[in-house]
């Protein structure tokens, strides 16, 4: 039942659009321009962050999504209204890529009364149920088994949604995912299930921690269908994904997408990431970078030139410097919101 590529999509060489979906899937100007400016909204925005980390003013963890930017957009474009989204503590890009506010998502960041969850949440923990995201969770694959009950909810109700429950290749060998992958199929839930297999984990490569490196199968012995997906091509995302949403929510049960893609930096701030070589980062960002694929996507359909692209990246930095300055100056929370949001009051 599974479906994968020929060939690593880790291998795809500079201008090839992916095996699964890309050009072929069908592509306009307005699109590609949207997706452009998204995933460099989150690049931008992850940079600033890194900076902020630097300078002290974000504390605790911080797992930035640079180089990943292609999932959380390309899966962002096929969602439908109340479709929930639910991921690990790499989640700015997948805030960012639901709509949240830039300046409300850098001021949870560095714990101001303006964040999007009062400052309470941080890096790993934001919410925002107006924007269908259901969390950052900082406990390895509990996010499988929420998202896997937000299905049920949304099967129980009978309201057409589907939550995408995200989780990266470290997170794949948790017992909890297959006790997930067991029920969600035994039920048939709407929810499609984004392995983001950025190859590193917290710092060991699949190849030395799975003995299946092909996550896309793990569904397998649970009757869940799958595919491995060039997680650096946003075409190839978006398509994948509306493949996977249509069997989800058409009531066949539970999806499985691997999206085969690669983090530039460390798993966190403090990871100095000595477990690969410079040279092997240097050559993922020269040939399979998907900020620039797109862009030469662009251009080479006559759709943008270089001073449109400047210009849009130009926009982008402006909103992020303004996001930046809001958390810089916004106030901390008040010591009595300690004791707000700890429980869910009853309505009287």
């Amino acid at each position: 039942m599974a479906r994968g590529q020929s060939g690593s999509a880790v291998k795809r060489k500079k201008n090839d659009t992916g095996v699964n979906g890309g050009v072929e899937g069908g592509m306009d100007k307005d699109t590609l321009l949207s997706f452009y400016r998204d995933m460099l909204m989150i690049r931008r925005f992850e940079e600033r962050s890194g900076q902020l980390y630097g300078m002290g003013l974000i504390g605790g963890f911080c797992h930035l999504y640079i180089g990943q930017e292609a999932i959380a957009v390309g899966v962002q474009a096929i969602k439908t209204p109340g479709d929930q989204v639910i991921t690990g503590y790499r989640d700015h890009g997948h805030m960012l890529a639901c709509g949240m506010d830039p300046k409300e998502v850098m001021a949870e960041l560095t714990g101001r009364a303006g964040g999007s969850s009062k400052g309470k949440g941080g890096s790993m923990h934001m919410f925002s149920t107006a924007a269908d995201f259901y969390g950052g969770h900082g406990i390895v694959g509990a996010q499988v088994s929420l998202g896997t009950g937000l299905a049920l909810a949304n099967k129980y109700r009978a309201n057409g949604k589907v939550a995408f429950a995200y989780f990266g290749d470290g997170a794949a060998n948790q017992g909890q995912v297959y006790e997930s992958f067991n029920m969600a199929e035994l039920w048939s839930l709407p929810i499609v299930y984004v392995i983001e297999n950025n190859q590193y984990a917290m710092g060991t490569s699949i190849e030395r921690a799975s003995s299946e490196t092909h996550l896309y199968k793990r569904g397998q012995s649970f009757r869940i269908p799958g595919e491995e997906v060039d997680g650096m091509d946003v075409l190839a995302v978006r398509d994948a994904a509306a493949r996977a949403a249509e069997h989800a929510r058409s009531g066949q049960g539970p999806y499985i997408l691997e999206m085969k893609t690669y983090r530039y930096r460390g798993h966190s701030m403090s990871d100095p990431a000595k477990y690969r070589t410079r040279e092997e980062v240097d050559e993922v960002r020269k040939t399979r970078d998907p900020i620039d694929h797109l862009q030469e996507l662009l251009e080479k359909n006559g759709w943008a030139d270089e001073a449109a692209l400047k210009a849009i990246d130009a926009e982008v930095k402006r909103i992020v410097a303004d996001a930046a300055e809001f958390a810089r100056t916004s106030p901390e929370p008040e010591p009595s919101e300690l004791y707000t949001d700890v429980y869910l009051e009853a309505a009287q």
